[in-house]
């Protein structure tokens, strides 16, 4: 079994960049156009260039997204402040 171990991760590596390819929109893909990567992709996924290409230089990644807890996000607190006024407007 584990002399397979290195087959399968290949092809869970190829597969993975393959459909990730597939479903990333035009306008966040670098460099070549987006049929040129699912060929890049698909001809050298055995030997792992294509799919490490892809996922190294293929796609635009963004930083991971920065939250903000409520008492620090002004919108947040905006509705509050606004939430207060219209409870004193009825009970006044």
């Amino acid at each position: 079994m584990l002399r397979y171990l290195p087959f399968l991760l290949v092809l869970a590596l190829w597969i993975y960049a393959f459909i990730d390819c597939l479903n990333t929109p035009e306008a966040e893909v670098k460099g070549l156009p987006k049929v040129v990567w699912i060929i890049i992709v698909l001809l050298f996924g055995e030997v792992l260039v294509g799919p490490v290409a892809w996922l190294v230089a293929g796609k635009v990644r963004r930083g991971p997204a920065r939250w903000t807890a409520p008492d620090d996000n002004p919108a947040f607190l905006a509705t509050l402040e606004d939430r207060k006024r219209r409870e004193r407007g009825e009970e006044a």
